[in-house]
């Protein structure tokens, strides 16, 4: 049995609602980087996505899902489909879209492209993910390549001819960086010639377009060990050379058989096993770590997106589902031979959607907010705004893509309950969704190396300006609150968690200033649950607001903003309070699992 033709992915409803009455999207088109912009522009690319994403992507899934690539004499052999889905995506403009007009792009806000980029995501992540990919790997070219790579590389990627990927781990290493071995010693024609093996390159290999360009990080000879000794290389599948395009002694080593994302494909490199492996530098050597973040960061902004889209195709799967099925009838009634009763009308099952509510439009809102902040750090009026975005940008990323991807799996869960012993079978979807989320959070850096990120390094930048700068946002949200009509104990209690963390990161940047680092950053898993927590609450308590606003200005919309606030209340009233929990975990310092040795398991 497929899902029905009726899901809508996301809610268009709230995606609107988030763009211009939670936040005011179409004040972006007075920074002068979207001064063509207006609300017309971006209402036209978001109707195109969401009807591509509904009326193309999302029947593709299921066939996608069944049939994942294969890896036939030394090549990555994709599902067919791709050579269609490809070609419609570039045409949409999705490769550039956020880009400057010098590059052929639409110069679109990160605000707008995020939340339509969601919808085709929730149709079919797998087929989207070479579009992703591709965009932050031209992005990095057009950052810090030369001309020649601009004109040769970065071009033919944003046009659709040539896909891209970010090349960085190798099966030594995993995510410490820090142990890459893959070599690039400089040839006399300035390339670099590149030895080496990487592991779980999404989009690695495919055969619907000529050329796959690896964004790689390398050791030039002679670096020092650690980060600092790595490079950035644009390493193709095959080099230009004499007018044509001829082998680049980039092998496939193997395909990963995975449990979702199954349409693209995951796969072991080897370089230049026949010693003719050709690379070109990107900026200034030994900076490639620097330069990557700029990838990864978009990255994890993505699979935060997907952890949300993922969610929200369940969620609505689910609720259609909970609306349709009759069974059983409420405890006080005794009559059987009375009709069933839709399921929806169970308390728990409405337990079970609200709490799949509260966490897809809270991410959302969440993702919606990360991106404007990236927008703003970006193209800001002044430096003093473009600064202080981007230190909110650099907070909001590891819980932007960490609260979706674990508190979706969370989601996804519950779809699958809703749908009762049908949830686990391969007739209905929900079960392959719950397979692709699990993914999230471990792509782009685990929910562990997020947590150390969060409090080793975001919440203590800049001597706590970034922390003050959230608290602030914070404070705005509970004024904008106090002034719509929303119960003010709501806007209370997130003050009150906010001074909580605020005082505790504060407690554990004293800790490691002492020397103690390893007790400040050993709950840092708990203070990553908490500062989500507290984050999407800050996300719900604006929306509220918003949503007593649009009840005052009256109007039809009286039920969907209903519907907010049971959200809000629901999130305030049973996540928020875990906040306190956490915060004296974190402080009482409890070490049992740093105390248990590996011999005692």
């Amino acid at each position: 049995m497929t899902a029905p033709a009726s899901n809508p992915l996301l809610s268009d409803r709230d995606v609107d609602f988030q763009l211009y009455e939670v936040l005011d999207t179409e004040s972006l088109c007075k920074l002068p980087a979207f001064a063509d912009h207006s609300r017309e522009t971006f209402t036209l690319f978001l109707d195109s996505t969401r009807r591509f994403a509904r009326d193309v992507l999302f029947p593709t899934y299921r066939l996608m899902d069944a049939e994942p690539p294969v890896f036939r004499d030394g090549r990555v052999h994709v599902h067919p489909l791709m050579r269609k889905l490809y070609p419609q995506l570039v045409e949409l403009g999705l490769l550039s879209a956020t880009r400057p007009a010098e590059v052929g792009g639409q110069q679109l806000p990160l605000t707008v492209y995020s939340l339509a980029s969601a919808y085709l995501m929730a149709g079919n992540l797998s087929a989207y993910g070479f579009v992703g990919l591709t965009t932050g790997a031209a992005h990095l070219i057009e950052a810090f390549g030369s001309p020649w790579l601009k004109d040769t590389f970065m071009s033919r990627m944003y046009q659709g001819e040539w896909t891209g990927t970010m090349a960085l781990t190798e099966p030594q290493a995993g995510s410490s960086l820090a142990d890459v071995r893959t070599r690039a010693t400089p040839a006399a024609d300035g390339t670099y010639l590149i030895t080496g093996s990487k592991i779980f390159i999404s989009g690695g290999d495919q055969d619907f377009t000529e050329n796959v360009v690896h964004l790689t990080l390398a050791r030039i000879e002679g670096s020092p060990p650690g980060t600092r000794g790595l490079s950035l290389f644009a390493v193709p599948a095959r080099r230009p050379e004499g007018g044509r395009l001829v082998d680049n002694d980039v092998r496939v080593a193997g395909a990963i058989h995975k449990i979702g994302w199954k349409g693209i494909p995951s796969i072991a490199l080897n370089y230049g096993e026949g010693g003719d492996c050709r690379g070109w530098i990107l900026g200034e050597p030994g900076r490639g770590l620097s330069q990557m973040f700029q990838m990864m960061n978009e990255a994890r902004i993505m699979v935060g997106l997907n952890g949300v889209a993922t969610a929200s195709v369940a969620y609505h799967e689910a609720l259609a589902y909970a609306r349709n099925r009759p069974q059983g009838r409420p405890s006080w009634e005794k009559d059987a031979t009375r009709p069933q009763h839709p399921i929806i009308e169970h308390a728990d099952v409405r337990r079970m959607l609200l709490r799949q509510k509260a966490i897809v439009e809270g991410g959302l809102s969440l993702l919606a907010t990360a991106s404007w902040q990236a927008d703003v750090a970006e193209h800001g009026k002044t430096e003093e705004e473009r600064k202080r975005a981007g230190l909110l940008l650099d907070l909001l990323v590891p819980l932007a893509k960490t609260f979706p991807a674990e508190k979706g799996f969370e989601a996804n869960t519950l779809a699958v309950q809703v749908h009762g012993g049908y949830g686990y079978s391969t007739e209905y979807l929900p079960e392959a969704w719950l397979r692709d989320q699990k993914l999230n959070s471990i792509h782009e850096g685990t929910t562990g190396i997020q947590g150390l990120d969060l409090l080793g390094r975001k919440a203590m930048a800049a001597g706590g300006a970034a922390m003050q700068a959230f608290a602030e946002e914070v404070e705005a949200t509970v004024e904008r609150a106090r002034r719509a009509g929303v119960d003010p104990a709501w806007g209370d209690a997130l003050s009150k968690a906010m001074q909580q963390v605020a005082e505790l990161t504060m407690d554990l940047g004293a800790a490691g200033m002492a020397g103690e680092v390893e007790r400040m950053l050993r709950h840092s898993a708990h203070y990553m649950e908490l500062f989500s927590i507290l984050a999407v609450a800050w996300r719900w308590l604006a929306q509220a607001a918003a949503a007593q606003e649009g009840i005052a200005r009256g109007g039809g919309d009286r039920g969907f903003y209903e519907g907010k606030l049971a959200a809000a209340q629901y999130w305030l009233h049973t996540e928020l309070p875990r906040v306190s929990t956490l915060v004296s975990l974190c402080r009482s310092g409890e070490d049992s699992y740093t105390r248990m040795q590996p011999e005692w398991f």
